[in-house]
C-alpha cells in the first residue's frame, strides 16, 4: 500500500480527515460560519491547506489553535488523525482553564428536580422582596 501525499487538499476535507468534524458538510458549515480561521483570517471552504499553517477551530465552547503537520485527504483512525496536527500549549492550557471554570460555575448553580409550584413561587417572591429592603 503506497502512502502518497496529495498535492492539494481543501480545508473542509482536511478538517474532516483530521476528525474535527464528523462530516464534510459540518466542516463546510463551520468554515462558512466563521468558526474556522486560517492564519487568523476567515477563508473559503476550498482554501488549500499548507503544512505549517495555523488554524483556529471553534468546537462548542472550546477554541483550539492548531498547527498543521501533515496533509491528508483520507479519513483514518483517531490515532492517525492526531498525527496530522499539533495543538499549541497555550491553547491546551486555555481550554483546561475554561473547562474548570465552567465546571465550578455549574456546581455553584443548583439544579432543581421540579418546577416551583405556586406556594414555592410565593416563598421565592417573598424572599426576594425581603432582601431588597
Amino acid at each position: 500500500m503506497s502512502d502518497k501525499k496529495p498535492a492539494k487538499v481543501r480545508l473542509d476535507k482536511w478538517l474532516w480527515a483530521a476528525r474535527f468534524f464528523k462530516t464534510r458538510a459540518l466542516a463546510k458549515a463551520a468554515i462558512e460560519g466563521g468558526k474556522v480561521l486560517y492564519d487568523g483570517q476567515r477563508c473559503k471552504v476550498s482554501r488549500t491547506v499548507d503544512v505549517g499553517a495555523t488554524l483556529q477551530v471553534r468546537q462548542g465552547y472550546d477554541d483550539k489553535i492548531i498547527t498543521v503537520l501533515k496533509i491528508s485527504e483520507q479519513r483514518k483512525g483517531a490515532a492517525d488523525a492526531q498525527l496530522l496536527y499539533e495543538e499549541t500549549a497555550a491553547s491546551i492550557k486555555k481550554r483546561m482553564d475554561e473547562a474548570d471554570r465552567r465546571r465550578k460555575f455549574a456546581q455553584s448553580n443548583p439544579l432543581f428536580d421540579h418546577k416551583p409550584n405556586k406556594k414555592e413561587r410565593r416563598q421565592i417572591s417573598k424572599f426576594k422582596d425581603e432582601t431588597t429592603l
